[in-house]
């Protein structure tokens, strides 16, 4: 894991503004698989599932389950494309970098997209600024004050400082999770490149950390979607 990253600086003339084109290039193929599989599971709809569709509809039914166990559905319905597409697009970006990282120039080009803080970030403060949208949006602007002053109004910094740590949580436990994977898989294709007794010690251990990644991966975008829609039920249900 000492290789590099693609890093483009000082874009359009701007000192802080930099590109790393192996995130750029990893969120646009994760956008294109994801696309892919959605156009082919609805392209032909038929009674009795096949293929494709059979798998997005296990994946709606199954996220359909995650927003109906943190709200009502009436409530929740709203939220299942949002919640559809989370975990349809982190189990993609996390299953990507299981088998390999791609390595041009000593430079890491393809990897999970998910292994990357800055995207596990921004996706998590996407979810934050929405739950705050349809808060307000769904209860009004003097309902979603309040809940920061409930039960007491002593209780409203601590509010405050838990809506920064939900951020950071939530990011910070996809990315770690990815990329505590690849580091660990990353030495054994190193152990197992690295000689015959390299790959007669490592072929084992390489095939069943893969295998474990998958389910990981899985587990990562369960989790992730889940703690989205409990977020998001904090801000548009009053009993919260």
């Amino acid at each position: 894991m000492d290789h590099g990253a693609p890093i483009v600086e000082n874009v359009f003339g701007i000192s802080w503004l930099d590109f790393n084109l192996s995130n750029v290039l990893m969120i646009a193929v994760t956008s294109l698989i994801v696309f892919v599989l959605c156009m082919l599971g609805a392209r032909k709809l038929k009674m009795k599932p096949t293929g494709v569709q059979n798998f997005m509809e296990w994946i709606l039914d199954f996220v359909k389950g995650i927003i109906n166990d943190t709200m009502d559905w009436k409530t929740g319905k709203v939220f299942l494309p949002l919640g559809l597409t989370l975990f349809t697009y982190i189990l993609v970006g996390n299953l990507l970098g299981v088998m390999t990282n791609g390595v041009y120039n000593d430079e890491i080009w393809w990897k999970s997209p998910t292994a990357d803080p800055g995207i596990t970030l921004t996706l998590a403060a996407m979810v934050i600024v929405l739950s705050h949208f349809y808060g307000i949006k769904m209860r009004g602007g003097k309902e979603y004050v309040k809940d920061y002053f409930r039960p007491m109004w002593p209780l409203f910094p601590i509010k405050i400082v838990e809506e920064f740590a939900n951020t950071l949580t939530l990011g910070l436990r996809l990315f770690g999770n990815l990329f505590a994977g690849e580091v660990l898989l990353a030495l054994l294709v190193g152990l197992v490149t690295s000689g015959f007794w390299g790959a007669i010690g490592g072929f084992i251990p390489f095939l069943a950390w893969q295998g474990f990644s998958i389910f990981i991966g899985g587990i990562q975008a369960f989790i992730f979607t889940m703690l989205s829609m409990v977020y998001i039920s904090h801000k548009v249900t009053a009993e919260h």
